[in-house]
């Protein structure tokens, strides 16, 4: 894997607006914070990663555990929503981070996780681009964070507490 700084994902006033807006009405409508991301990897070991448009840099997919929705049931759709994935292996949970940067209450559950892209993920108004990359050869503004939880799936560093 190269070894780029990557993109801060919270880089502008508007976009951290955004953020603490949102995250605000999730922290209401939900209490504490629950969302699910996963490392996908397919056949080829390639990762797969989306560009959101809302925010800056590519990220693996994942979102928010909804009320009544279980982390599994959550990390399927979102798969399944973000990148036409189907889980061809139960996923693996990897860790539990708290996301501190987002709420005080914000944790993400990180799977690790083999998948088949059913048809290609056209772009639309969340997901402006998405594809399967080489870990040794990712595009250019990958995340910080994506950055470092690849350096912790590849066994470079350990796990850390905080995304």
């Amino acid at each position: 894997m190269s070894q780029q700084s990557g993109l801060d994902e919270r880089n502008g006033l508007a976009r951290r607006m955004l953020l603490k807006v949102l995250h605000g009405y999730f922290a209401m409508s939900r209490g504490m914070t629950l969302g699910v991301r996963a490392a996908c990897f397919n056949a080829e070991g390639q990762i797969f990663l989306v560009r959101h448009s809302y925010v800056p840099g590519w990220y693996m997919p994942g979102g928010g555990v909804e009320r009544n929705e279980t982390a599994f049931q959550a990390l399927e759709k979102e798969l399944r929503e973000e990148g036409n994935l189907e889980l061809t292996a139960p996923p693996q949970l990897f860790h539990v981070y708290f996301n501190r940067r987002i709420s005080p209450r914000d944790h993400v559950l990180l799977y690790r996780a083999q998948v088949l892209q059913t048809a290609p993920r056209l772009a639309d108004r969340e997901i402006v681009e998405a594809g399967f990359f080489d870990p040794r050869d990712l595009p250019k503004d990958v995340t910080s964070a994506t950055l470092c939880r690849l350096r912790e799936l590849g066994g470079e560093v350990s796990p850390a507490d905080f995304w």
